[in-house]
């Protein structure tokens, strides 16, 4: 089961994904509105073993305490590229949009080509540097999290610090434009898309 709702100002985009079998579950990328989110979990009856982070800016990891509190004994993961922007609301941005996040650090630093296993069901990082250092990707079973790296028709800003436009482009065509076309790609923000529609129609990856 995949569900995804738009969070906190900047629309960034939260995802359950569970294994509905075994009702064990991850958030990914949960960037505001804690307590709706919560509430969202306990409506589906899951359990939740992981919260994952595609990367460490502040709309995409601004919940990820809050919740630790709500649900207990829950694993945060992030890849070490990101890992310090947890702690330091300069690296996340938040100093930057009138806010100071804050976080405590990451229990799992995620490698790329790691396995996560949710229920009978499975998670691989697929790391995308670009949109920022740690930028990575979720391939399931069901589809593709994609973050910040790859839009419907877009791709990730590369402007940050951090950001390198040639590494991101490079990540997405070696790493994603070779998945099956079918494969639904479930982004950071915005709607849903395939990655043969982005192979087709996505004129940053055109030529």
């Amino acid at each position: 089961m995949i569900e995804g709702r738009a969070m906190g100002a900047m629309g960034a985009n939260c995802y359950l994904y569970a294994c509905m079998e075994s009702k064990k579950a991850v958030i990914i990328d949960p960037g505001a509105n804690g307590k709706n989110i919560y509430q969202w979990v306990l409506e589906k009856g899951l359990t939740i073993d992981y919260i994952l982070l595609t990367h460490g800016h502040v709309d995409h990891i601004g919940a990820v305490d809050e919740l630790r509190l709500l649900l207990g004994d829950v694993i945060v993961g992030i890849h070490s590229g990101d890992a310090g922007m947890l702690t330091d609301a300069k690296k996340n941005l938040s100093s930057y949009v009138g806010s100071t996040v804050v976080l405590k650090s990451a229990d799992l630093l995620l490698q790329d080509g790691q396995e996560l296993t949710i229920g009978k069901q499975r998670l691989k990082v697929i790391a995308t540097p670009g949109h920022s250092p740690g930028c990575v990707c979720f391939l399931s079973s069901e589809g593709l999290f994609s973050g910040d790296t790859l839009f419907a028709g877009s791709i990730g800003r590369t402007d940050f610090p951090g950001g390198s436009l040639d590494q991101l482009l490079k990540g997405v065509k070696e790493k994603l434009l070779i998945l099956p076309e079918a494969t639904r790609v479930f982004p950071g923000h915005g709607e849903e898309t395939s990655i043969g529609e982005e192979k087709r129609d996505n004129p940053y990856l055109l030529g």
